[in-house]
């Protein structure tokens, strides 16, 4: 009588060698590569191409030490130093950009979170200019024409009589409707002699179409500057007892 071999212990000992493959080194290495194109993919716009080069770094190595495919290595190569000379570039141009004390204030401000090099770019497309007391920056209802960043002096915002804030060195005028092109939302007028930055509002519409890398970092500037006016407000209303003279 023949009798049939025992198959289930030979199934149960392959589950666990391919249960223990999937843990090499070989293969967790290969899936750290993966993870970090995710991150590439799914992280902000300032990250992703440091991690793309990571990824191929680790990928370049499964394939020298690992899985020793020629096709693999030279494409991970070629990617790598296509990131390396890319990287190079931008840590260039960051380090050639040089700014003047007034526009480290900028870079400090709502240009925190933008590569030097391009706010170098940025703020060489507005112009520097110097105000007096009484010059009007926006007009409550009708369009900003212009995004202003105070170096000097203050301006006063009102909210149709009432003045509702006083604005200072290192803020914005101008923010919360630049880029939408809506009327704006309070008139702003120069307390005294100012120095500023302004760039006209179509302009820099124009310049993020055409540099979409940096809109993200400037609408987050943009909506921390308006919460910020807005607490400022509530608290300048709060102490004239409801209304600001």
């Amino acid at each position: 009588m023949t009798r049939a071999l025992p198959v289930a212990p030979a199934f149960g000992h392959y589950a666990r060698v391919t249960e223990w493959g999937m843990f090499s080194s070989g293969s967790l290495v290969l899936q750290l590569s993966y993870a970090l194109l995710v991150l590439a993919v799914v992280t902000s716009r300032k990250l992703p191409r440091i991690f793309i080069a990571l990824s191929a770094a680790v990928a370049l190595a499964h394939a020298i030490w690992w899985s020793g495919d020629p096709a693999a290595i030279g494409w991970m190569a070629l990617l790598l130093g296509a990131c390396a000379v890319v990287l190079g570039n931008d840590f260039l141009a960051n380090r050639r950009a040089r700014f003047s004390d007034e526009e480290e204030a900028m870079l400090a401000g709502f240009l925190a979170h933008v590569p030097r090099h391009a706010a170098r770019h940025l703020i060489d497309q507005g112009i520097w200019l110097f105000g007096a007391e009484g010059d009007m920056l926006t007009r409550e209802g009708e369009p900003v024409e212009r995004l202003l960043f105070i170096a000097r002096g203050e301006a006063r915002v009102f909210s149709g009589t009432s003045q509702v804030a006083l604005c200072g060195p290192g803020e914005l005028i101008g923010e919360a409707t630049v880029l939408a092109g809506d009327p704006a939302t309070a008139t702003v007028v120069l307390a005294g002699p100012a120095r500023f930055w302004c760039i006209a509002a179509p302009a820099l519409r124009a310049y993020l179409t055409a540099n979409p890398d940096l809109l993200p970092a400037l609408e987050r500037s943009f909506a921390r500057a308006v919460g910020d006016k807005l607490r400022a407000s509530n608290r300048t209303i709060a102490a004239a007892g409801g209304v600001a003279a």
